[in-house]
């Protein structure tokens, strides 16, 4: 079997809470995850990122290999930003996993609808959120196989 040689992705989360934020960054480091982790605060800054506008381009704002999507946040939330990834033709394989503190039945299905790869609840303390980024990687980066989005 041929070695192959994993280059590190990067994870592109979009969530309004600073807190939320620096706990996320804090459990992929003590997971040892070598993927560059990098915020947006809100769905609209979300699709700037995406689409490399107002200040973002390609050096800047690589394409994510994966989206962290909370869904309440402000400006845009992550319905409205999911819709439109799902919708773009440059966009819609990028793997969106839902990462919030709803557990609406209604959200979880409308999410799947609209094309989501997973749907997850935060976990409420900083252990188990330990244990959701360590099995995030886990599959996403040791499972399965992502496209390449390099041209």
């Amino acid at each position: 079997m041929n070695a192959q040689v994993i280059k590190p992705i990067t994870i592109l989360m979009a969530d309004d809470d600073p807190d939320d934020q620096l706990m996320a960054k804090e459990a992929f480091e003590e997971n040892r995850m070598a993927n560059h982790l990098v915020f947006v605060n809100d769905g609209e800054q979300l699709m700037q990122y995406l689409r490399h506008e107002k200040g973002y381009n390609k050096d800047n704002a690589p394409k994510p290999g994966l989206i962290l999507l909370d869904l309440n946040m402000p400006k845009k939330d992550g319905r409205s930003a999911l819709k439109e990834i799902k919708s773009d033709p440059e966009l819609k394989r990028i793997p969106v996993v839902i990462l919030t503190t709803s557990k609406s039945e209604e959200d979880i299905i409308k999410s799947y609808d609209l094309g989501v790869s997973s749907f997850i609840s935060k976990p409420v303390s900083f252990n188990e959120l330990i244990e959701v980024t360590r099995e995030i990687g886990r599959y996403w980066f040791g499972i399965v196989a992502l496209p390449s989005y390099e041209k």
